[in-house]
C-alpha cells in the first residue's frame, strides 16, 4: 500500500484533491487559530490533527495562529499550554507563531476602507438597543438611527473611537449589511469595539478591537491560507467571512469548510463550563487528569500516538454525533498494551509472612513485557515479607475464587508457590497478617508431586517495596450528556478520584514522570507530571485493563 493510499479520506481531503487537480491550487496552506482564553481540549486535538495532518500529507504548511482580539480574557499561560499542546501531540508549525493582533494595522485600515465605500458606520445604540434592533429568527430587524452617517462623520468617530474618545459600550463600528437578512450572522455585524485592556502582545497602544467575524478571514487572506477549517457552528458566518474578504481590497480569497466538533461522552467541551470548572475548584486545575484538556488528558498517561490514533478513528464529517468514552479509553489501551513495560503494584495492602523463607532477599529477574523480549527485563527482591492485594485473599472461597484461600495454595507472580496457613486480626477483626508457607522447588516450573496451582497474584517486597500515592481517576461525570444537565455540576462523579497509599516494586523509584507502566492485574498508570518525585512517589490511573463501565451498563 502506497502512503497516499494509507491516509485517510473525507469529503475535505476530497475538495483539496479536486482543488489540486483542478488547478485552483498549486499548494495547501492551512492554520490552527485558537483563542489564547484557556487550555486546549481533545476536540482541538481534533482540529490540530486536521489542520497540521493535511499540511503534513500534501507537503503544504500550516501556521499557528493565536486569535488573541479579546484581552480581557487572553493570558500567556494560555498561549505557552497552547504551544506546548500542539509539539506534545507530534506537530510543528510553519514559520513564526502567528498573532491576528499582528494585523491590528490593516485591520484598521480594512475598516476604514468599508466605510469610505459605505459599507461600516459607527454605532451609538447601547449593546441592549442593538440586540433588540436586531429582530429574531422570524422577525427582521430594524435600522438603527445612525445607519445613515454620512462616510465622513463616520470616519471621524471612528478616530474617536481609536484615540479613547469613547467609553466601554458607548460607541461601535458595525459593517452596512442587511438587517431583514435570514441569517442573524448578517444582520449589520460589530466589527469593532471599545476595550481599555492591556493586550499581552501590543500593550497598550489600541483601546478599540477588531471582532472575531472581521478578523479571522482577513488573517486568512493575508496568511495566504487555502482552506480554512472550523468547526459547524461556524456555518452561517462564512457567508460573513465572504463579504468581508468580497468588499475589501485583498488579493487572496481563501474559502471556509466546516466540519462536526467533537462531542465526548461523560465530558463537557464548552470553554466556560471547563473554566468554571476551575475557578470553583471542583478540579484541581485545567490540567486535572479528570479534565477533557490536552494537558489533563497527558498528565493522566494518555500518549500523543494515542491521540492521533482516536482523532483518525473518528474521522471527519459534517454529521454532529457523540463519541462513546470507549473508543478513546480503547486507543489508549491498545496503545499501552503494546509499549508499556509491566511492574507490580499493590495498592490495598495486606501482608504476608512466608515463615520458612530465610530472612535475606533473594532477587528475582521478571520480563519487562511478556510478548516483547526486546524490551528487556528488571530485577525484583523476593523477601520473608511480602505485601499482596487485600482482594486477593479469602479465608473460605469457591471453585470460581482463583486467588489465595487459607489452607490452600496460589502462586506469586513470577515466583514461587506459597499456602496460607493462618491469619492474624485486629481488635474490630480485620485480618493485618497471613502467614504463608512457599514450596521451594516451584520457581519457574510447576509443583513436582504433579500438583495443580491455578491462581497468580502480584506482589511487592514490604521491606524493600516503594510507598506510593495511587490516584485512580474515573469519568468525572455520572450520565453520558452532561452539557444536557440543568445543573451540570450537579452530575459531577463523586467517585470520580480515589486516592489509595500503596507500594510499588523498587525500581519505580526511577519512574520518569508520564512514563506509562501496566500494573499488574491493576491497569495502567504513569508518574504524574507535577507532584511526583523519588521522595514521594505519586502514579495516576490512565484506564483500566478493560472497560468497567460497559459492564455497568448491560
Amino acid at each position: 500500500m502506497s502512503e497516499a493510499d494509507a491516509r485517510p479520506t473525507n469529503f475535505i481531503r476530497n475538495i483539496i484533491d479536486a482543488d489540486l487537480d483542478s488547478g485552483k491550487h498549486d499548494r495547501v496552506h492551512t492554520r490552527f487559530p485558537p483563542e489564547p482564553n484557556g487550555y486546549l481540549h481533545i476536540g482541538h486535538a481534533k482540529s490540530i490533527c486536521l489542520n497540521f495532518g493535511i499540511a503534513q500529507d500534501y507537503q503544504g504548511q500550516c501556521n499557528l495562529r493565536f486569535d488573541d482580539t479579546n484581552p480581557e480574557k487572553e493570558d500567556m499561560e494560555y498561549v505557552d499550554s497552547i504551544k506546548n499542546d500542539v509539539e506534545w501531540l507530534g506537530f510543528k508549525w510553519d514559520g513564526e507563531i502567528c498573532y491576528s493582533s499582528d494585523y491590528f494595522d490593516q485591520l484598521y485600515a480594512y475598516a476604514v476602507e468599508l466605510i469610505n465605500k459605505g459599507l461600516a458606520y459607527v454605532e451609538e445604540l447601547s449593546p441592549e438597543e442593538i440586540r433588540e434592533y436586531r429582530g429574531t429568527l422570524t422577525q427582521p430587524g430594524k435600522h438603527s438611527p445612525f445607519r445613515d452617517r454620512s462616510v465622513e462623520e463616520n470616519l471621524a468617530l471612528f478616530e474617536k473611537m481609536r484615540d479613547g474618545g469613547f467609553e466601554e459600550g458607548k460607541a461601535c463600528l458595525r459593517a452596512k449589511i442587511d438587517m431583514a437578512s435570514p441569517f442573524m450572522v448578517m444582520r449589520d455585524p460589530v466589527i469593532y469595539r471599545v476595550r481599555f485592556a492591556h493586550h499581552h502582545q501590543t500593550g497598550d497602544k489600541w483601546c478599540i478591537y477588531p471582532m472575531y467575524d472581521f478578523t479571522h478571514c482577513i488573517s486568512d487572506a493575508l496568511e495566504g491560507i487555502t482552506h480554512s477549517l472550523c468547526t459547524l457552528e461556524f456555518q452561517d458566518n462564512r457567508r460573513l467571512y465572504d463579504w468581508v474578504l468580497e468588499n475589501i481590497t485583498i488579493a487572496c480569497h481563501p474559502r471556509q469548510y466546516e466540519f462536526s466538533r467533537l462531542n465526548l461522552e461523560y465530558t463537557v467541551m464548552s470553554k466556560r463550563k471547563l473554566n468554571q470548572l476551575v475557578t470553583d475548584k471542583l478540579v484541581s486545575g485545567w490540567d486535572d487528569p479528570r479534565m477533557p484538556t490536552i494537558s489533563g488528558l497527558r498528565r493522566r498517561g494518555f500518549t500523543p500516538a494515542s491521540m492521533r490514533e482516536f482523532c483518525k478513528r473518528i474521522g471527519v464529517t459534517k454529521q454532529d454525533n457523540t463519541i462513546e468514552m470507549s473508543s478513546l479509553e480503547s486507543c489508549i489501551r491498545d496503545d499501552l498494551n503494546e509499549n508499556a513495560p509491566r511492574a507490580m503494584a499493590v495498592l490495598d495492602p495486606v501482608k504476608v509472612v512466608i515463615e520458612n523463607f530465610a530472612d535475606d532477599a533473594e532477587i528475582l529477574t521478571l520480563a519487562n513485557h511478556p510478548n516483547k523480549p526486546e524490551m528487556g527485563s528488571r530485577e525484583v527482591p523476593f523477601t520473608r515479607e511480602v505485601y499482596i492485594e487485600r482482594e486477593d485473599f479469602r479465608e473460605e472461597g469457591n471453585k470460581k475464587y482463583k486467588r489465595l484461600v487459607l489452607g490452600k495454595e496460589v502462586r506469586l507472580r513470577g515466583a514461587y508457590v506459597i499456602k496460607a496457613e493462618r491469619v492474624e486480626k485486629d481488635d474490630a477483626g480485620n485480618i493485618t497478617t497471613i502467614f504463608c508457607t512457599y514450596d521451594a522447588d516451584t520457581l519457574g516450573k510447576n509443583p513436582a508431586d504433579g500438583r495443580k496451582v491455578k491462581g497468580v497474584i502480584h506482589w511487592v517486597s514490604a521491606s524493600q517495596g516503594v510507598p506510593a500515592e495511587i490516584r485512580l481517576y474515573d469519568r468525572l461525570f455520572t450520565v453520558p450528556n452532561p452539557g444536557a444537565a440543568d445543573d451540570f455540576v450537579s452530575v459531577i462523579n463523586p467517585e470520580s478520584l480515589t486516592v489509595l497509599n500503596g507500594f510499588v516494586e523498587p525500581a519505580l523509584q526511577a519512574a520518569e514522570a508520564e512514563r506509562a507502566f501496566q500494573f499488574e492485574r491493576m491497569g495502567y498508570f504513569c508518574a504524574d507530571n507535577k507532584d511526583s518525585s523519588a521522595e514521594r512517589l505519586v502514579f495516576n490511573r490512565t484506564v483500566g485493563l478493560r472497560d468497567t463501565w460497559a459492564k455497568i451498563g448491560e
